[in-house]
């Protein structure tokens, strides 16, 4: 098991098994690594020039929301994750917003599903991963014309 992962384009999803091992799920491959899941965040943000204080500051000036805020990995990538709680609970998934298709209810579960049919049940109701997709979907178009201008 390794303990040095940074998000990329192909991460789908970040799932916190403890306080000290995630698994990752990638298009191609899953794997566990030797780290939280916040410390991958904050060494990604990093490794892009921030750190996960510093993106989580920005959006919640550029979106104006306080609760739940999706981040920006990497702009030069547009590389946006989406966390499924509060980033301070243990059971806190981070989702990426550009490699999911659709989402879909099961009973009170959640399941995403990704490019490459790959496929996630969430124990989170449909309304939170919806109003989650629905933040970050706003963070990228504000990033988007931020781009631009």
């Amino acid at each position: 098991m390794d303990n040095n992962y940074e998000i990329n384009k192909g991460t789908l999803a970040l799932i916190p098994i403890n306080d000290k091992i995630t698994q990752i799920i990638e298009l191609e491959d899953s794997f566990f690594v030797n780290c939280s899941v916040n410390k991958i965040i904050d060494n990604s943000c990093r490794s892009f020039g921030s750190s996960y204080l510093g993106r989580n500051e920005g959006t919640k000036t550029l979106l104006g929301v306080n609760y739940k805020v999706p981040i920006i990995i990497s702009e030069a990538k547009s590389i946006i994750f989406f966390p499924t709680a509060s980033p301070r609970c243990n059971k806190c998934c981070w989702i990426s917003l550009n490699n999911i298709v659709n989402y879909k209810k099961e009973n009170k579960k959640t399941v995403i599903n990704f490019l490459n049919n790959k496929e996630i049940k969430l124990d989170i109701s449909s309304f939170v991963i919806e109003n989650q997709i629905y933040k970050a979907t706003m963070l990228e178009s504000k990033l988007r014309k931020l781009t631009l201008n």
